[in-house]
């Protein structure tokens, strides 16, 4: 649903912290009742994902794809070896494979890859997963604890920021490549879109604290955009 044919700007500002918690289904977003948003929430864990995705492509061990889950859940924004998954999991690679293409397909998860041109330096092997909707990613853990009692506030900002702005793209029809981009060394940009020759760099960020864009990033991609997103300025950037 976008959000911006519904909802005023300074109301979706206003609502920031539910879209955090409970997502942007249309059947959340609708009604005012804290326990009616959760319900309706852990109905679709329950009833789409553990049951109708499962059955659809004849997965029988659904608590393998749930704990697959769960462990995205925690690694938002950060990069995914499908390899190391099989291992906590006691799957093979190419079961976790089959299980991540499923979940991608159904509009549960999507990937990013890593943005490499230049550098020997950067990495571009591993994807980083994020979910389509943050309700759903914390219906996965049961928390739908205030923002003020959560430790998890870094992801779901990163997580809500990024899936906000592909509607944007898709709504507004931007053509865009998106990735991350990070190096060895740990130098990193949350968020690259590449659109009609133009490349951007994206830093998102909860607090307010200045950032500067890495110096690795601005001699290699010399005529590149940086720009950091917070609570001062996203609205612009996904609306």
């Amino acid at each position: 649903m976008e959000i911006s044919a519904i909802e005023t700007r300074a109301e979706t500002d206003a609502r920031l912290e539910e879209r955090l918690i409970y997502g942007s289904y249309p059947e959340v977003v609708t009604t005012n009742d804290r326990e009616q948003k959760i319900l309706y929430l852990k109905e679709i864990v329950n009833s789409y994902l553990y049951k109708d995705i499962l059955e659809l492509d004849g997965i029988r061990n659904s608590d393998k794809i749930v704990k697959l889950l769960q462990l995205l859940v925690f690694q938002i924004g950060k990069e995914i070896s499908h390899t190391e998954l099989g291992r906590q999991l006691s799957m093979s690679k190419n079961t976790v494979d089959r299980y991540l293409d499923l979940l991608e397909k159904s509009f549960v998860v999507f990937k990013l890859r890593g943005f490499s041109r230049n550098l020997r330096k950067e990495i571009s092997k591993n994807p980083r997963y994020y979910f389509y909707d943050t309700g759903i990613r914390n219906a996965l853990i049961n928390n739908f604890n205030l923002l003020s009692m959560r430790d998890d506030i870094g992801m779901l900002w990163e997580n809500y920021i990024i899936v906000e702005r592909l509607k944007k793209q898709e709504y507004q029809k931007i053509p865009a490549n998106n990735y991350f981009w990070r190096t060895y060394d740990r130098k990193e940009i949350d968020f690259v879109e590449e659109s009609e020759g133009k490349l951007c760099g994206y830093e998102i960020k909860w607090s307010d604290k200045r950032h500067k864009a890495p110096r690795q990033w601005l001699e290699t991609y010399k005529d590149s955009e940086y720009h950091v997103i917070t609570k001062a300025n996203y609205l612009e950037f996904i609306q």
